[in-house]
């Protein structure tokens, strides 16, 4: 059984990397009317991160929410967290506060794959889309400690006895975090039924892990570790995009000799039933932070790629990978 499932995870994979505010959001005129234009900055706005402090979303809504109160886009914008379920938790109580306009959702991949395998009744399509933010290539990690130095060190030993080497990731299976390690299991020749996948609730318990020699190597993204990449702490082996990431030492896994290129994605989201100007306001303040000089700092820091889009684009995206991941699962019996 465990083979079974193991080879249908190991499937989902495949078959998904073919996809590859208190005041209310809408702001006020000077004479007291609506204003969909947000001419002033939207404030209480609650961005929820649906995993721990300290991975991947967290970075990115705190990162977000720095630039908006900085830039004057907005103010007294709160990040929190919502962990659990690979994000179902956050997920499913965004979508039962309906027109809450004041709130919104930090998400990506791993949280619609993590709505089917974890039998959520909320999905994202039930959601507003309001913003794809930014593409994130992969890595793959160890602690300074590992005996592993180069991704062929580390692809010898994993092809020598697959399951002696825990793999750790920051998603549930059918997540970004998941799908990296499958992906390049199959890319190296190794029967996917054998790989040891350990599934952490976000980067931030993730990290320790890492910190702490528990696994045999990490796939996640490098943005939400690069002080400890920095520091020398984690030692990144190989990263998953088309080009080397700034800032990071490593080759990409198409230059050792790896054929397989991926990127996960992070976007907002808020609650279904909010009003049109709710809507138009939060966007808004979302396209007047994508052009800061802020948030291009922050892309720069964090190494991620700009992949904004809005509004209708962004619904077709999401409605897109929602289905694929559940025509994927349900085929597979997991959904």
């Amino acid at each position: 059984m465990r083979q079974i499932r193991a080879l249908r995870i190991a499937a989902v994979a495949a078959g998904i990397a073919l996809m590859a505010t208190g005041c209310g959001a809408t702001s006020k005129s000077s004479t007291g009317t609506e204003s969909t234009g947000a001419a002033k900055p939207i404030s209480g706005l609650q961005i929820m991160v649906p995993n721990t402090p300290g991975g991947g979303y967290d970075t990115t809504a705190r990162a977000a929410a720095k630039v908006l109160d900085n830039e004057k886009i907005a103010s007294n914008t709160e990040v929190f967290n919502l962990a659990g379920a690979g994000g179902t938790v956050g997920l499913a109580r965004v979508v039962n506060e309906k027109g809450n306009g004041d709130l919104a959702m930090l998400m990506g991949l791993g949280v619609v794959g993590a709505s089917y395998t974890n039998k959520s009744e909320s999905k994202l399509t039930q959601t507003t889309p309001l913003a794809r933010l930014i593409e994130e290539p992969g890595a793959i990690m160890v602690s300074k400690d590992s005996p592993y130095k180069t991704i062929d060190d580390l692809v010898k030993a994993w092809k020598a006895d697959p399951a002696s080497i825990s793999v750790g990731g920051g998603s549930s299976p059918g997540g970004p975090d998941h799908l990296l390690p499958m992906q390049l299991a199959g890319a190296v020749g190794i029967d996917a039924t054998k790989v040891n996948f350990v599934s952490y609730d976000g980067g931030g318990d993730l990290l320790p892990a890492i910190l702490g020699n528990k696994l045999g190597f990490a796939a996640s993204g490098a943005g939400e570790y690069l002080e400890q990449i920095k520091s020398g702490e984690v030692r990144v082996l190989a990263t998953s995009g088309e080009k080397r990431l700034d800032g990071v030492d490593a080759p990409t896994l198409k230059e050792s000799n790896i054929d397989l290129v991926f990127t996960n994605w992070r976007g907002v989201v808020a609650p279904p039933g909010i009003s049109d100007e709710d809507k138009k306001s939060l966007i808004a303040a979302l396209e007047k932070m994508h052009e800061s000089a802020g948030w291009k700092e922050a892309l720069k820091t964090h190494s991620w790629t700009d992949a904004f889009i809005t509004g209708d684009e962004f619904q077709t995206f999401l409605t897109d990978q929602d289905k694929r991941v559940a025509d994927v699962l349900t085929k597979l019996g997991l959904a």
